[in-house]
């Protein structure tokens, strides 16, 4: 008989700790759904630069810290509870978004009793009452509203030093209410200088430096923090985030932790912030470093970017992206709609995104285009404005030197955004119900392969926000991931 299978081990799992000694503290990523019910069927997940940055600024004020990717590894729940508790930290730390909210709560309430949780991340910012209030989470000690660097070193140093911390919140041992802390000259920890934090330790990560598809290996990178657009849909809206600081790292920052990971073998970039090629002061600012260090000759690197930024930008301009290196760009196109466009708050047309992807792969840099089904109120006549743009994209790039892709969601709410309260406004909807996200598996159990890069992705809070019927949502988004699988593959 074959053995039965061990369970995973802390050691071989929690990126960056010594287990061989006390640990200070662990910080998990929760799977996107519990896959001890179904497995993964992905084998590759972004890297989690944010809990990165909190666990090297930690390790760099002398603790003993280790990051748990569950979602990359594709653990169930129980896995993440046992794992935790084997390697007995002080402190488990959460990055709570919305649609792993319960699987995080469900894996704090399962520490043991001595270990302290500690909260952060998009849903604790936009939900800290109700999060503080969970009884699966009443061994929270602190939730750091916004960037935690210094504030999480402060709090694994003395977790009384909360009182001091602006935007840490607790409940009241005595009054069982959430509070605040915050004294007078504590608040540079809201916004840390981000050219004077440490680069990640990429011991912390689970999945980067990666060997991408092209046979290079790869690395992820934040170029700026904050973003000042104010899309409906994005939990990064700036209406969302009236905490956040909007900075940009220095070009030459960034070009050193470019030359350190390249130490490394490093040959691939990927910026994910919304920055980077979104903002024309910023462009100018990173080309003229990337020419001065001739970065196209040693790099190539991809950005994500926005149209009505790009759209504007001379065609000198894209010449120097092209030359610095640039391999590709995503877009959050989002519709073909120009009502849906307009609702959203995305400050574009459908021809503008054509004329960025035709400018862009005219000079051979890659396109990944985004796109959304199923906005609240879009009808069906929309969505089929955005499956003919999405044609019309691919149509536009098949001659060119550069490739135009689509990546394509379901819509979904999320808590703090314009939409959410857009939605909770019109009275026909609850939080729970805005809250109750569920996979949804469009692999047909794992067997159909243009689904699988993405079936993570795969959730809905299944209520009729759209005009149209969410099976022709699911059908026209099954339709075009489908299409962009098959043109891969044949390429």
């Amino acid at each position: 008989m074959p053995k039965p299978k061990e369970p995973p081990r802390s050691d071989a799992l929690i990126a960056g700790a010594d287990l061989t000694r006390p640990v200070d503290a662990v910080f998990v990523n929760a799977p996107l759904r519990d896959y001890a019910s179904r497995p993964r069927v992905n084998d590759f997940t972004l890297p989690v630069l944010g809990l990165a940055y909190i666990a090297t600024y930690a390790a760099h004020q002398g603790f003993n810290v280790g990051v748990l990717d569950a979602e990359a590894h594709g653990l169930g729940v129980e896995q993440t509870v046992a794992l935790v508790n084997q390697a007995r930290p002080r402190w488990a730390g959460f990055n709570l978004l919305a649609p792993t909210y319960h699987l995080s709560a469900h894996v704090a309430e399962g520490l043991d009793p001595e270990i302290k949780v500690m909260l952060g991340g998009h849903h604790a910012k936009a939900m800290p009452v109700e999060v503080l209030t969970d009884p699966r989470m009443s061994r929270c000690a602190a939730l750091v509203l916004g960037e935690g660097e210094t504030r999480v070193a402060e709090l694994l140093a003395d977790h009384r030093s909360r009182a001091n911390l602006p935007g840490v919140m607790w409940i009241d041992p005595i009054l069982r209410t959430p509070v605040t802390g915050g004294t007078p000259g504590n608040s540079h920890h809201l916004a840390p200088d981000i050219d004077a934090l440490p680069f990640v330790d990429r011991v912390f990560l689970a999945q980067d430096p990666y060997l991408a598809p092209d046979g290079r290996l790869e690395a992820n990178m934040v170029g700026a923090r904050g973003c000042p657009y104010d899309c409906s849909f994005c939990g990064a809206a700036v209406s969302a985030n009236p905490d956040v600081t909007i900075r940009t790292r220095d070009p030459y920052n960034i070009i050193a932790e470019m030359r350190q990971l390249q130490a490394d073998g490093v040959e691939a970039f990927r910026f994910v912030d919304d920055l980077f090629l979104g903002a024309r002061r910023v462009i100018d600012r990173m080309m003229t470093a990337f020419t001065a260090e001739q970065v196209g000759s040693w790099a190539r690197w991809d950005a994500t970017g926005r149209i009505n930024v790009l759209h504007r930008c001379p065609d000198t301009l894209l010449d120097t992206l092209a030359t610095n290196g640039l391999r590709e760009v995503a877009l959050g196109i989002e519709s073909g709609s120009p009502r849906m466009l307009e609702l959203i708050d995305k400050r574009i047309t459908p021809d503008m995104a054509a004329d960025v992807v035709r400018r862009l792969t005219e000079r051979g840099i890659d396109v990944k285009g985004y796109f959304i089904l199923g906005f609240p109120s879009e009808t069906a006549a929309e969505i089929d404005s955005t499956v003919d743009l999405v044609h019309r994209l691919w149509n536009l790039s098949d001659h060119q030197p550069g490739r135009f892709r689509a990546s394509v969601f379901e819509y979904r709410p999320y808590p703090g955004t314009p939409d959410w309260h857009r939605l909770i406004a019109t009275g026909r909807y609850r939080p729970e119900q805005l809250l109750d996200y569920q996979p949804v598996d469009l692999t047909d159990q794992g067997l159909n392969e243009a689904m699988r890069e993405r079936d993570e992705f795969n959730f809905s809070v299944n209520l009729p926000l759209a005009d149209a019927p969410i099976d022709y949502i699911r059908d026209r988004l099954t339709h075009l991931t489908q299409a962009q699988h098959d043109r891969r593959t044949s390429a």
